[in-house]
């Protein structure tokens, strides 16, 4: 049962990309002492919270999700186009970006 709950832990302790990130430029930032994994393919962006966050200091975290994203890949992220799993999901989002040009 040890072994079990061992594993459940490193599990979770990882940022693991969507299957359409596979493959994809990995940058790690902390912002406001709150780790992020992001995670760019081309025009896209998948953003990963790590580790715990109470209900009540989650509120920033979208608005430090964005920044991230921006931060790390040098792209601004298109407005509106922030989707998560589940509404008001602070763990995990997807964005599209618009790049400058090469």
């Amino acid at each position: 049962m040890r072994l079990h709950l061992f594993a459940l832990f490193l599990v979770a302790a990882c940022a693991s990309p969507a299957p359409e990130f596979f493959g994809a430029e990995r940058h790690q930032i902390t912002l406001e002492g709150i780790d992020f994994v992001v995670l760019q393919k081309a025009d896209k962006a998948e953003v990963i919270r790590m580790g715990y966050l109470a209900r009540a200091a989650r509120a920033p975290v979208p608005a430090l999700m964005i920044s991230a994203v921006e931060k790390t890949t040098g792209c601004a992220v298109v407005p509106g186009s922030v989707v998560t799993g589940l509404p008001g999901d602070t763990g995990e989002a997807r964005m599209r970006l618009r790049c400058p040009p090469v």
